[in-house]
């Protein structure tokens, strides 16, 4: 019997990058998944991707920076497969390369809404449903930025930080009542904002900065949150778990 038979995954950013690999990495685990993205081709790519693969997915597109939209989500979820087990809270973008002093409003409102204010959302409206149930599993996804500073991204680097914090308090408030939450906190993986900084001529410049040498894969980041999802991982909660090939013990 696999993981997640019989459980339903949420995934939200599930169009792309970590989000896609979390999303197909539930289903081979036979959990139903609910892709959840902005990008709607990319959103039905990915369950297309699930139900090549003999798995089951439905796709709700979902802007996590509006409340509204994230009550939608949650409330398909339920009217299309009657539970919630697990959620990964993936949802995110880089923003602008930018200082503290040329960031613009826009940039930082934008940042906030959907990487940290998102998170929020989707955690307030999970946590009643999961409590309902009587349990369930939560990922965030940080970042290495969320534990370090990030010179050049100020917006990015104070939302991951929030998200941090957040995940630590509503692991606090969920601790009794059967809902662990946890985030991972990637470092340079192979997404497509630094597919963006490989394409510009930067490849060996990122990779030189990783102890291990090499940059990580989405996969890589998909199958932590697979086990932190699951039974193997019972006793952690309120845990970042860096993914970074040793980036942040330098």
């Amino acid at each position: 019997m696999k993981r997640f038979e019989g459980k339903v995954a949420l995934v939200t950013g599930a169009g792309s990058g970590i989000g896609r690999a979390t999303a197909l990495a539930f289903a081979r685990e036979n959990a139903k998944v609910v892709v959840a993205d902005i990008a709607v081709a990319d959103g039905e790519e990915t369950v297309r991707l699930i139900k090549e693969g003999g798995g089951e997915a439905v796709f709700i597109k979902a802007d996590v920076s509006r409340e509204s939209e994230v009550e939608s989500l949650i409330k398909a979820t339920i009217d299309t497969y009657g539970r919630l087990d697990c959620a990964h809270n993936n949802a995110g973008i880089n923003g602008d390369l930018d200082s503290v002093t040329t960031c613009t409003e826009e940039n930082w409102d934008r940042v906030m809404g959907i990487n940290l204010k998102g998170v929020w959302l989707c955690l307030k409206y999970e946590i009643p449903r999961m409590k309902k149930q009587g349990g369930g599993a939560i990922v965030n996804t940080s970042s290495t930025s969320g534990l370090v500073g990030a010179p050049g991204v100020p917006a990015y680097n104070a939302s991951k930080h929030g998200v941090a914090g957040l995940t630590r308090t509503a692991a606090l408030e969920c601790a009794k009542i059967g809902i662990r939450v946890n985030a991972v906190c990637p470092g340079t993986s192979r997404t497509p904002f630094l597919q963006r900084l490989i394409d510009a001529g930067l490849e060996d410049y990122i990779t030189g900065l990783v102890p291990v040498g090499r940059l990580g894969e989405p996969e890589e980041t998909a199958n932590t949150v697979m086990w932190l999802c699951s039974d193997e991982s019972s006793f952690i909660t309120g845990a970042m778990i860096t993914i970074d090939g040793g980036l942040t013990a330098q």
